[in-house]
């Protein structure tokens, strides 16, 4: 796939760093899929958007998602903790229980950040029960999930790599 903004191929996982995408390994995601360089600035802008309203009294850690659907909408979440945590919902869930209560099912990406107090300094990858629920949603080998310092700065993995056995729907069909 090429990002047209700097010609050059764009495929996952890939990095940007200091203003250069880098890719890691050279796996492409299908050509009909509607991912590029300036698609994921985007998703990361919108993410970080969410981090102003993270509710994360106890931990201080704010955490931002944008998650963009097959038809281009993007639907946004952000962390909400609760007192005795159980409770509490990850930035990435609330994107997706908002998308799936409006009627969406077919997801390409999501990006994710956060940091202490809503300062990005390190990539802010999905803990294991959000990667669990993409894993309900999304096509592991085209689900695209970037986690980003910023615009500049991040990665893209497919679910598949960030989470290479998961569970599914498949695995309690029956025969």
């Amino acid at each position: 796939m090429k990002d047209e903004d700097n010609n050059m191929e764009f495929t996952f996982p890939a990095c940007r760093q200091a203003g250069e995408l880098v890719p890691i390994k050279a796996d492409q995601l299908p050509s009909d899929e509607i991912m590029n360089d300036s698609v994921c600035k985007n998703l990361i802008r919108e993410a970080i958007g969410m981090l102003k309203r993270s509710y994360a009294p106890y931990s201080s850690f704010h955490v931002g998602a944008a998650l963009l659907t097959k038809t281009n909408k993007i639907y946004t979440g952000c962390n909400i903790e609760n007192a005795t945590f159980t409770p509490t919902n990850c930035a990435e869930r609330t994107a997706f229980f908002k998308a799936v209560s409006e009627g969406e099912k077919d997801f390409v990406a999501i990006a994710v950040v956060g940091g202490r107090k809503g300062n990005i300094i390190d990539y802010c990858p999905p803990c294991g029960v959000c990667r669990q629920v993409m894993m309900e949603f999304c096509d592991p080998k085209k689900f695209i999930i970037i986690l980003a310092k910023s615009e500049e700065d991040y990665c893209a993995y497919t679910l598949a790599d960030i989470l290479p056995l998961g569970f599914s729907a498949k695995n309690i069909e029956d025969e």
